[in-house]
C-alpha cells in the first residue's frame, strides 16, 4: 500500500464484517499488522469502533474488492479519496497587505513594542506580514523613518481584526504567566490586556486642563455672590 487511508481501524472493521478477504489482504490495505486484524475479527481489538465503508468513502472501488475476493494473493490499491483531499491541512499563504497600507506597518510595530513587549517578534511578523529585521529596526530606533513613527493600534490602521489581535495578545500573556510561574516570579497582575479594553478615566472634582488653567474650586466661585432671591416670594 502506497498511500495511507482514512480511519484504518474503522475500515478494517468494515472489511472483516462485510467481506471474505484474508487478514493479510485487509492488513495490507489498511496499513495494519495481520495480528491486529485478527484481533479485530476475534473482538479483542477495536470493539467500540464503528466500521467505515471504503467504497462509500471513495478509497476503494467495487472492481478492486471483487478481484481481491477472487484471488487471496491480490493486494488492493487505494484510490485517492476526495474526503482525504478535503481533510488535508491547508498551508496558509503569507498575509497580504495592500500597498497603500504597507507604510503603516512600522507604526503598528511601534505600538506592539510600546504596549505589548511580551508579544514575540515571530507573532508580530505573522500578524502584520512584516519581517523580523523591520521589527528590530523599529525597536532599536534604527528604522529609516524612526523620527516620524507614531505607535498606532493595528486595528485602527486596518491591518488586522480586533478578535485576531486579542487572540495574539492573550496567547502572549498566557505564555508569560507560565514562564513566570516556572521561574518562581510572582506577578502583581496581568500586564497584557485585550487591545479593545480601554481604561476608564478617573473622576475628578474639577477640571485639570493645562490649556484652560488650574482646577476650578466651586466653593470659591460662589463665596462672593450675594443672596439669591426667589421671584415667587412677595416683596
Amino acid at each position: 500500500m502506497s498511500d495511507p487511508i482514512l480511519m484504518p481501524k474503522a475500515t478494517a472493521v468494515w472489511l472483516v464484517d462485510n467481506t471474505s478477504l484474508t487478514f493479510e489482504q485487509i492488513a495490507d490495505f489498511c496499513g495494519l499488522h495481520p495480528l491486529e486484524v485478527r484481533g479485530i475479527a476475534d473482538g479483542e481489538v477495536a470493539r467500540d469502533i464503528r466500521g467505515a465503508d471504503p467504497i462509500t468513502n471513495g478509497q476503494l472501488n467495487r472492481e478492486e474488492l471483487d478481484r481481491a475476493t477472487a484471488d487471496s494473493k491480490y493486494r488492493m490499491r487505494v484510490q485517492k479519496s476526495r474526503h482525504a483531499e478535503l481533510l488535508k491541512p491547508v498551508k496558509k499563504t503569507p498575509r497580504y497587505t495592500p500597498v497603500s497600507r504597507r507604510q503603516d506597518r512600522p507604526d503598528a510595530i511601534a505600538w506592539f513594542v510600546r504596549n505589548h513587549p511580551e508579544v514575540t517578534d515571530a507573532q508580530i511578523s505573522k500578524l502584520l506580514g512584516t519581517t523580523k529585521s523591520t521589527i528590530e529596526a523599529v525597536r532599536d530606533r534604527t528604522h529609516w523613518n524612526s523620527a516620524n513613527l507614531k505607535p498606532v493600534d493595528p486595528v485602527t490602521l486596518g491591518l488586522v481584526g480586533q478578535l485576531e489581535l486579542d487572540g495574539v495578545v492573550r496567547k502572549a500573556a498566557d505564555k508569560k504567566a507560565k514562564d513566570d510561574a516556572r521561574k518562581g516570579i510572582v506577578s502583581d497582575g496581568p500586564s497584557l490586556r485585550p487591545a479593545g479594553e480601554v481604561e476608564a478615566p478617573q473622576p475628578d472634582a474639577g477640571y485639570d486642563d493645562e490649556d484652560r488653567g488650574a482646577k476650578v474650586d466651586l466653593k470659591n466661585v460662589f463665596a462672593n455672590t450675594g443672596p439669591v432671591y426667589n421671584d415667587d416670594e412677595d416683596d
